[in-house]
């Protein structure tokens, strides 16, 4: 079954992308529905074209795609899909991407740099978006980019009870791995009950990625320390503040982040670094040659799925997550 009938006759249809068909299964199965069957193609000179094999019209659509390796052409793919669903008549187009690109750029920091994150939501407003869902995005604000509803989707109960059952939580020391990240390891000292304690660091403003860790703020030696963070990329952060902690006396490492990117070294560092795990989710998909024996992958797929049914429902999202906001 390819779509799912309510009340009026409205139905939801499910759509992915090509990135990530994995995830896109997992979410259809909890869904009890079918990924829509859709015809994609490349053109010789890297133009992409779209076509769904069922009729759309009327229906309430979910368009999943990972803004994943190549980045760029994941995310034209499925702007290519949201507008071949308006012109197909879709009544309301809600475009999934647990991993928003450009998140990072969410500001200018110095003179004559663009807001990309802004550029990218609005792109998918003028496609023919109607609302928007993510999880763990980069910076809150994002949220107020977009001209309509965005279901802004949390990650760290899934994250924070799993590594709860991992170790003793009475040895636990939540850490922060920069100033920026603090509100978030401090939701996660709340719901594993742990102290908390922050890497202060200093990044060079002329380097990318170049991170420079500098003290550690808060009792680590002997503990447990947690380190949280939104994603990890070249885990050049993760890793320099995992030495540090060592170097205070911390008993054991564990790495969280909600996107595992692992561009470039991250698999290499990760794996060679006295971190003992890294667990993530699997908003993005890890290629094998990225994948480590320390990485650990949780399913996103039933927070994606019960979000979309209380979307279709017009069910409160925020349900989802109260107490995690």
């Amino acid at each position: 079954m390819t779509g799912m009938e309510a009340t009026g006759q409205r139905k939801l249809m499910f759509f992915s992308g090509r990135t990530h068909p994995d995830l896109a299964q997992q979410v259809a199965e909890q869904l009890g529905i079918e990924v829509t069957p859709t015809k994609f193609e490349d053109f010789a000179n890297g133009e992409l074209f779209v076509r769904y094999l069922e009729s759309v019209r009327g229906c309430d659509a979910f368009v999943l795609q990972a803004h994943a390796d190549p980045i760029n052409s994941s995310i034209m793919e499925q702007l290519i899909m949201v507008d071949a669903l308006k012109r197909a008549s879709a009544k309301r187009i809600t475009v999934i991407a647990p991993f928003l690109g450009y998140a990072r750029q969410d500001k200018k920091h110095q003179g004559r740099e663009p807001i990309s994150a802004r550029l990218m939501v609005d792109l998918f407003r003028t496609a023919g978006a109607d609302r928007l869902m993510s999880v763990d995005l980069h910076t809150d604000q994002i949220q107020g980019y977009f001209d309509g509803p965005v279901d802004h989707l949390f990650a760290l109960p899934l994250l924070a009870d799993y590594v709860g059952t991992r170790v003793d939580r009475q040895q636990i020391t939540v850490v922060s791995p920069d100033a920026g990240r603090v509100r978030t390891a401090d939701r996660w000292a709340d719901r594993l009950g742990s102290p908390l304690a922050i890497i202060h660091k200093r990044r060079d403003p002329e380097v990318v990625n170049q991170v420079k860790v500098h003290e550690v703020v808060g009792e680590v030696e002997g503990r447990t320390c947690v380190l949280v963070d939104d994603m990890i990329d070249t885990a050049g952060t993760i890793v320099k503040a995992s030495e540090a902690l060592f170097e205070q006396g911390a008993a054991e490492v564990i790495a969280a982040a909600t996107h595992g990117v692992l561009s470039g070294p991250a698999a290499e560092r990760l794996q060679g670094s006295r971190i003992s795990e890294v667990v993530t989710t699997n908003t993005l998909p890890v290629p094998k040659e990225r994948q480590f024996d320390k990485l650990t992958e949780l399913s996103i797929a039933p927070l994606l799925a019960r979000a979309i049914q209380q979307i279709f429902s017009d069910g409160s999202v925020t349900s989802l997550f109260e107490g995690s906001a």
